[in-house]
């Protein structure tokens, strides 16, 4: 059953790796040493682990957890009369992600109510036939999207900025 789980832990840590390199641009490694991070969750991870775990020699791991660090994206903290670091996930890295995706869909949103604006003088002011006029409904369908997703990003934003989660 252990097994099954690191497994299971190890093919997740490479999909969720490789989306990591794509979204925060980060080389492999880092990435993989980031999701290996997320998935141990808040007993967080030793130096050593990832070494040998994620199959890399120490001065590539401590490379990139320099570099995740210094990125602030992990942190780590310590446990007394121990002298390992327990690197965790840093909870302001998912608020930077919350708040580019909140930013995306407001330029989103703008770009979209310009273009039906547009298309409204235009059905107004220039197209007579019934036929031709501009369809609005996918604007504004997907402008109640946006601002749906938007109040519930930011609901998630709240929650992780008042603690309410442990992640």
């Amino acid at each position: 059953m252990k097994h099954n789980i690191c497994k299971q832990k190890m093919a997740l840590v490479e999909k969720l790796g490789v989306h990591l390199e794509g979204r925060e641009q980060l080389a492999p490694v880092a990435a993989r040493i980031l999701a290996y991070i997320i998935l141990t969750g808040k007993k967080g991870s030793t130096f050593e682990d990832m070494v040998t775990i994620l199959c890399a020699s120490k001065s590539t791991i401590s490379t990139h957890l320099n570099h995740l660090q210094d990125l602030n994206k992990i942190e780590y903290y310590t446990k007394t009369g121990d002298r390992k670091k327990y690197f965790i996930i840093n909870k302001n890295t998912i608020i930077q992600h919350v708040d580019r995706m909140i930013s995306h869909w407001n330029a989103e949103r703008a770009i979209h109510l310009e273009i039906k604006a547009y298309k409204e003088t235009q059905n107004k002011l220039k197209i007579e036939n019934d036929e031709e006029k501009f369809d609005l409904s996918f604007h504004n369908d997907y402008v109640k999207f946006v601002d749906e997703a938007t109040a519930s990003v930011k609901e998630l934003r709240e929650k992780l900025i008042s603690n309410k989660f442990h992640i």
